[in-house]
């Protein structure tokens, strides 16, 4: 838990784009939230064989596999711009592209329950980086991707981002919600 009331983003903190993720986050603590989500994704997949793990709901969309891959990828991209900008970082920093990442990754080639312990060891990188951050530090916003984010509202998007990718495995993939 925080020392202190972070408070949820003001519209002015991101880019509409990243509302479809803060919106998933009723919390005012997302630090709390954060810390709810610990583990969550190994328990609702960990139990998948290898071959669950490679289904893809349609041509050309990602597997099991590269949805954890992505969702780990994209919380150090997300944490790392908080990061920055919660040090004073000035300068704009680059965009990602999602799609490429995983082309680049070769998750499939990677068994599911090592992208589980590595998704989970990001996070708890994740949790001690916003449990250690300064009133100041949260409210501290740069440029990323032409954008401009508050490091609260990245951290919200983090936990949103893994939100709104369990309900896409919940709907198309068939994964059952864990318990």
């Amino acid at each position: 838990m925080s020392r202190f009331a972070v408070g949820r983003p003001a519209p002015a903190e991101y880019h509409a784009y990243f509302g479809r993720y803060i919106d998933r986050v009723p919390e005012d603590d997302v630090v709390a939230a954060l810390e709810a989500q610990h583990g969550l994704l190994t328990r609702t997949l960990g139990a998948l064989g290898e071959e669950q793990a490679a289904f893809r709901y349609a041509d050309g969309k990602w597997s099991i596999r590269e949805v954890v891959g992505h969702l780990t990828d994209t919380e150090r991209i997300m944490v790392y711009r908080a990061l920055a900008f919660a040090r004073g970082e000035t300068g704009p920093l680059p965009g990602f592209d999602e799609n490429a990442y995983v082309r680049g990754a070769a998750f499939d080639a990677v068994p599911l329950g090592q992208l589980l312990a590595e998704f989970e060891a990001v996070r708890i990188a994740t949790l001690y980086f916003a449990r250690h951050l300064t009133a100041e530090a949260w409210v501290r916003a740069g440029t990323a991707n032409g954008k401009t984010m508050s490091v609260r509202a990245l951290l919200y998007v983090v936990a949103g981002h893994l939100r709104h990718h369990l309900g896409v495995l919940y709907e198309r993939y068939g994964v059952t919600e864990a318990k």
